[in-house]
Formats: structure tokens, sequence, C-alpha cells
């Protein structure tokens, strides 16, 4: 009889928290899991801690306490199976678009033929080819963000960080690369964690929705999404979308009210301390 291995997840947070000098708690006691091939959107208040823990996923912001595992690793020793992709381009201006791709495949030492073809094979998945003897200020915004995606997919990785990639495109172009971005996904098999301020595209894109709390940030809603695959323009159309929406809505919408009320019962009991110590 022989035993099946246990899958590792992609992402396994243990009460991972973020801590810094000062004695501020951005994050607090995060425990999730993220399994292979999901797409899970993180949104939440500004300030609840959404961008810090991609970074502490990709190993660019130390843990205070708690673990982080990467397909059962710590992020540090797992940074090969990870590429992060920021709301910027951040192209290189004085490089071509091939030469902004292949980038990464150079700082690996990967043999010139190698890289070639892998570079060839990944501006064509994004539609890219005919510009890639172009330079980054020959491009639009979402032909940049095009680029920056393939620069991100060309190394195969396992898992992708996203950090609001989208959020400076007009609405067009992101549901056009939203829907590309699923494609891909669909044809490399990737996992991604994504940060967005929008609901509409973190139920268009996700298998599930993290709705964070802030002060500190922390897991509030863990929300699937029961649309079924491949999603396109006609997904944005039906029913089941726009209940959907309405439910993140909802979920998002308590945490913000949450949040204020804090803060102003915050202000009142400083008002009063203050009063109290100053009498008129």
């Amino acid at each position: 009889m022989t035993t099946r291995p246990i899958a590792v997840p992609a992402i396994d947070f243990d009460r991972a928290t973020k801590r810094y000098g000062t004695g501020a708690t951005t994050l607090e006691s995060i425990s999730s899991q993220v399994q292979r091939r999901e797409f899970v959107s993180i949104i939440g208040p500004s300030g609840c801690g959404k961008s810090t823990l991609l970074k502490m996923v990709a190993g660019l912001s130390p843990i205070t306490s708690g673990g982080i595992a990467i397909h059962g690793m710590t992020p540090q020793k797992a940074r090969e199976l990870i590429s992060f992709i920021f709301q910027d381009a951040t192209l290189l201006p004085w490089r071509t678009i091939r030469q902004n791709v292949v980038l990464g495949l150079e700082l690996d030492g990967m043999a010139r033929e190698t890289r070639n073809a892998k570079v060839d094979a990944v501006l064509s998945l994004v539609g890219l080819s005919h510009v890639a003897g172009s330079f980054p200020r020959q491009l639009s915004g979402g032909m940049k963000m095009r680029v920056s995606i393939a620069r991100a997919l060309a190394t195969r990785p396992q898992l992708l960080l996203l950090d609001e990639p989208f959020a400076a495109l007009d609405e067009m172009t992101r549901d056009r690369l939203n829907e590309e971005l699923l494609r891909l996904r669909d044809e490399q098999s990737w996992t991604a964690l994504f940060v967005t301020h929008s609901v509409s595209e973190a139920v268009f894109l996700s298998t599930r929705v993290l709705i964070l709390a802030p002060n500190p940030g922390r897991i509030a809603h863990d929300v699937s999404i029961d649309l079924p695959f491949p999603r396109t323009e006609s997904t944005r159309r039906s029913e089941a979308f726009e209940r959907t929406i309405a439910q993140v809505s909802r979920a998002l919408r308590s945490v913000s009210a949450a949040a204020v009320a804090t803060e102003n019962g915050a202000s009142i009991s400083d008002e009063a301390r203050t009063a109290g110590a100053h009498p008129a």
C-alpha cells in the first residue's frame, strides 16, 4: 500500500506578525493558507498592511513573530520561486523591451541561447513580440505593465505577487489586462497573491478574497468566489458577479466602519484625557 505525499500549500501563514521598533503593530497573527494555483486577492482600508504582507511573503520585510512558509520553505529560501510585480512597471528606460524582460535571466546567469528562447516565448505569450526592440517611452501605460508581467513570468515563477499593478490604468485597459492575467495563469499554472483597492477587480480575478481590518492589520473576512472559469466580459455582466461584488463590498464596509468607530473613540478618549489634565 502506497501513501500519497501530503500537498504542501503554496503559502502558509502561521500567526505572522509585523511590529516596528516604535512598538507599532502593522500586522497581527495572520493565519491562513493559499493552495497551489489559487488566485487570492487582498483588500482592505488604507494602512491595514496589504503591501507589507506581500513584502513579508517575498522576504523583503522580516517577520517579527510567527511564520510564513512558501512551498514549505522560508521566504528567503523560496526566492527563486517568487516574482513580484509592483504598481509601477519599473522598466529601465535605456534598455529595450527585450532587454528589460531578459534582465532577471541575465542576473541568474542563464546561457544566452536559453534565455533568448525564454524571452521570445514570454513576449509572444503577452503579445509584445512586435515591440521587442522598442524602448519604454514608446509604449502606453498598459503595454508597459504587460512588459513588467512578461519580465516576472520569464523566470517561470511558482508564486506571483502583485501589488496594485493596474491601479494607474483606465478601466478598459485594466479589464483587458485582468482577462489576460487569468489566461496566463491558466497556461503557466502559478499561484497569485494580489493586492487591490478595487472590489470588482478582486472578485473578477480571484478564487478567494481576504479582507484585512486595520489597527492592527488582521484577516476579518475570507470570502470564496464561486464564479466559474474562464472569466470573460460576460462574467462581468452576470447577476452572480454583481451579487458577489455586493457581498464583498458589505464585508469591506463593515471593516471600514469599525475602523472609523475605533479611531473616533480613540480621539474622544484623547480629548477627555487632555481636558482632564487641563481643566477650563
